[in-house]
């Protein structure tokens, strides 16, 4: 029988091979436990949590940033309609002019009002008859006029929406400038009455304090915009990558493009486009009348506009 002992499987053996599998099923059974406690604590946590929402905006503007400022454009971006065009209509009503620069100041306004976009046809036309109108005047003169003509004309026409924008930006200790295509001096007025630090317009050569009828360079209109900023920025030791630039129209594509933080207010068809292709941010603070302007049919505009002129003319002939 004892020869036997070998064939008998020896206890030792197995209860080794036994201890071996039982550590290794507990070890398998700790490790699977830990990973089904995780997945059940992941779907619980999935199951709590609300929809993913995009990530939130960063804080804009950034508040103690002295390196960035803000560059609006002033005409339908700022204010509605065109502040030259304004700027004309004060100046007829102190008689600088006759009833038939005033028919053609109209028309301007009327086209830029139902176009809502810049022609720079018609911007040089308006320009051209502004200097003509002003040369042999003082600065001075014109200029204590502007503020006259800023109560009565323009400070019903400033937009609540972007004149906020540019608030934004003063609270966070920002500069914010106006760029536009307007006489230097008009601008000044106006960024001075919203509080803002100052303007970059159009400059008028004047002599011992008088208008010449010419411009110094050309209109400040299109890339001339961007190279004033750029200028600017230079000088004041601005990151333009972190600054802002707000405008309506397709022509200030080059500022809007010069700056970090681009936006396009009350856009044009062609701006609308570029910017949403980019994915700029979009402001429109026009009402849907306002919005669909440029649907209003040709005639009717120049019917509003002709009613407004004829009547201006009769009460210019009942004044003499």
């Amino acid at each position: 029988m004892a020869a036997l002992g070998w064939l008998t499987p020896r206890r030792r053996s197995a209860t080794a091979r036994s201890v071996l599998a039982g550590e290794a099923a507990a070890e398998a059974a700790r490790k699977s436990s830990l990973q089904l406690e995780r997945e059940r604590e992941e779907a619980a946590a999935e199951a709590e949590a609300p929809e993913t929402a995009p990530p939130a905006e960063p804080e804009f503007p950034v508040v103690g940033d002295v390196e960035a400022a803000a560059f609006f454009d002033l005409d339908n971006t700022v204010m509605q309609g065109a502040a030259l065009f304004h700027f004309g209509r004060g100046l007829y009503k102190r008689q600088f002019f006759q009833r038939r620069e005033l028919a053609r100041f109209a028309w301007q306004q009327a086209w830029f009002r139902l176009a809502g976009v810049e022609d720079p046809e018609h911007m040089q036309d308006a320009r051209d008859s502004a200097l003509s109108i002003v040369k042999g005047h003082r600065v001075s003169e014109l200029m204590s006029i502007g503020e006259e003509i800023y109560d009565e004309y323009m400070a019903d026409r400033i937009w609540p929406g972007t004149r906020g924008l540019a608030q934004a930006h003063l609270d966070a200790g920002q500069k914010v400038w106006l760029v536009t295509a307007a006489p230097v001096e008009t601008a000044t007025i106006i960024a001075r009455r919203l509080g803002l630090t100052g303007a970059l317009g159009t400059v008028a050569e004047s002599v011992d304090g008088v208008y010449t009828g010419k411009l110094v360079g050309e209109p400040l209109h299109g890339p001339a915009k961007a190279e004033a900023v750029r200028a600017l920025a230079a000088a004041e030791g601005l990151d333009l990558s972190r600054c802002a630039a707000y405008s309506d129209s397709h022509n200030d594509i080059p500022m809007l493009s010069l700056v970090g933080h681009p936006y396009a207010i009350n856009p044009d068809t062609k701006l609308r486009k570029y910017a949403k292709a980019r994915e700029w941010r979009l402001r429109d603070y026009r009402t849907g009348r306002k919005a669909a302007k440029v649907g209003i049919p040709a005639a009717a505009g120049l019917g509003a506009i002709a009613g407004g002129t004829a009547a201006a003319v009769a009460l210019h002939r009942r004044r003499h």
